[in-house]
């Protein structure tokens, strides 16, 4: 679609880009918590949204960094799960740690999942939802 200057080809041209999007919803990760998805496939990508270490089923969050990141491993794994993506798709992966001092015992759960060892980053942040030690973000091929 060709935009001609009017609102309402406008319009048109931004549903048309969005009816290519298909939103990503499972219910073995935890819901958005907010007013956001769990994530997004668009032009052969996979977008997740953080995930946090909230069990899906129960809504607890584990005791630790190392149940934390194993728990958030898991919920980014259902979501590209439910895109038919994988752990081995991932190209790149966004960490974020409440404690620049559990990076070591982070990576050695991480490590067990991304194997591919996609492009990452990882940063220490003032805060997370809920109080939590973690959160992962990922991008990947669907």
């Amino acid at each position: 679609m060709h935009m001609k200057g009017n609102v309402a080809d406008a319009t048109d041209l931004i549903y048309e880009r969005r009816s290519k999007m298909k939103v990503i919803e499972t219910n073995k990760a935890p819901g958005a918590i907010g007013p956001y998805s769990q994530g997004y496939i668009t032009n052969g990508f996979v977008f997740t949204s953080g995930q946090i270490p909230v069990d899906p089923e129960t809504g607890d969050v584990p005791e630790g960094i190392t149940a934390q990141a194993e728990q958030s491993c898991l919920n980014v794994g259902a979501i590209l799960e439910a895109a038919d993506s994988g752990y081995d798709k991932v190209v790149k992966a966004t960490c974020f740690l409440a404690d620049m001092g559990d990076f070591v015992a982070f990576n050695e759960v991480y490590a067990k999942y991304f194997i591919s060892k996609p492009a990452r980053s990882c940063v220490a942040v003032k805060e997370l939802p809920k109080g939590v030690l973690c959160e992962i973000e990922v991008i990947a091929e669907a």
